[in-house]
């Protein structure tokens, strides 16, 4: 539970400001985009994605999905987010996420399951 709050702080502080700052968006629509955001990512990105591969395939995956979450919010929000300030927002998500994910993999239930080979008698 401890890595998923992490993960919203680290998320949400990126999310917000540059939603605020880039776009007409509120405090509490670019906080419930970056919260939505942010579940989503852990589940498929941190719990599937990172266990079943590495650290730059889950970068990537995390990346893709906030570029095309982000950009779905802001076009059903109105929000005037520019190509150039999307992947600012992406660039600076994914160097959090791909520092995150060393720290997610401390842990042993973020990395891949591998089998023991008995030794043969």
């Amino acid at each position: 539970m401890d890595k998923l709050l992490w993960k919203l702080l680290g998320n949400g502080a990126i999310v917000v400001l540059f939603l605020m700052w880039f776009t007409e968006a509120s405090f509490l629509g670019s906080l419930a985009a970056a919260v939505v955001l942010t579940l989503i990512a852990y589940v498929l990105g941190d719990r599937i994605i990172l266990k079943n591969t590495n650290n730059m395939v889950a970068t990537v995956s995390d990346a893709v999905l906030a570029a095309v979450y982000l950009y779905a919010v802001a076009v059903y929000a109105g929000w005037s987010l520019s190509f150039g300030e999307l992947i600012t927002i992406v660039a600076v998500l994914g160097l959090f996420e791909y520092f995150f994910h060393f720290y997610l993999m401390r842990d042993a239930a973020f990395t891949p399951d591998t089998e023991k080979i008995e030794p043969i008698e």
